[in-house]
């Protein structure tokens, strides 16, 4: 199950790989040295703090790791697993399960999507996404075109979870009843309105009522 606790169990993984230290990877990439501590992953209102993407990636360039690698450590690691002095001669068990993949463009249009803001019907194309939910709760956004630069590229795959808590600061999928789809950072959430920050400094930021709202999705991964 990708969860909370699983990421940051992958990240405290991948630092006893390379025999560190939560501090000792995140001084590795560069971080702040108490990013991965365990007082920091969560917050003083009680909410759960996720790792941010741009963390990871610093992580798995600091250490040579590949994606594949560090999703394998989401599965059940073994109590007393060997360490040896590089990820390249480890042998990872397969855990790629098929969720739905779909553009911006069909994500824009009628019909595609139930009230939950999942995709609706079958025929869709599949992407693997190891260590997928069971319950079918995520689903790929490929994006298209060069509207999220510098943060996403045209063919970069989101992976993004219809229905999770969103909170100031998270990225999202934003679909709008006019058919519009968008991702953004959410800056504020009322009962009301929504106001919603540009990944691409040259695209204004937007706010919109409630009601213009269809679904939000938050994106809890990017392929890259």
């Amino acid at each position: 199950m990708l969860s909370h606790e699983t990421i940051w169990s992958a990240l405290d993984a991948l630092a006893e790989r390379h025999q560190l230290t939560p501090s000792g990877l995140a001084r590795r990439a560069g971080l702040d040295p108490t990013s991965f501590n365990k007082s920091k992953r969560q917050g003083p209102d009680g909410r759960m703090r996720w790792p941010s993407t741009e963390s990871i990636a610093k992580v798995l360039e600091a250490t040579g790791a590949s994606i594949d690698q560090f999703l394998a450590f989401l599965g059940p690691q073994p109590v007393h697993a060997p360490q040896p002095a590089t990820t390249s001669d480890v042998t990872y068990p397969p855990r790629a399960s098929g969720i739905p993949l779909l553009g911006f463009a069909q994500a824009g249009a009628g019909g595609f999507f139930d009230d939950g803001g999942f995709p609706a019907g079958q025929g869709w194309d599949v992407v693997d996404f190891p260590a997928a939910p069971t319950s079918g709760a995520v689903y790929a956004l490929e994006v298209q075109g060069d509207s999220m630069l510098p943060l996403y590229r045209d063919g970069d795959r989101l992976i993004v979870e219809p229905g999770a808590q969103v909170r100031r600061g998270d990225r999202v999928v934003v679909k709008t009843r006019e058919g519009e789809v968008m991702a953004k950072v959410l800056l504020r959430q009322s009962a009301k309105s929504i106001e919603l920050n540009s990944l691409n400094p040259a695209h204004a930021n937007r706010t919109f009522e409630m009601t213009e709202i269809e679904w939000i999705a938050r994106i809890i991964w990017a392929s890259q």
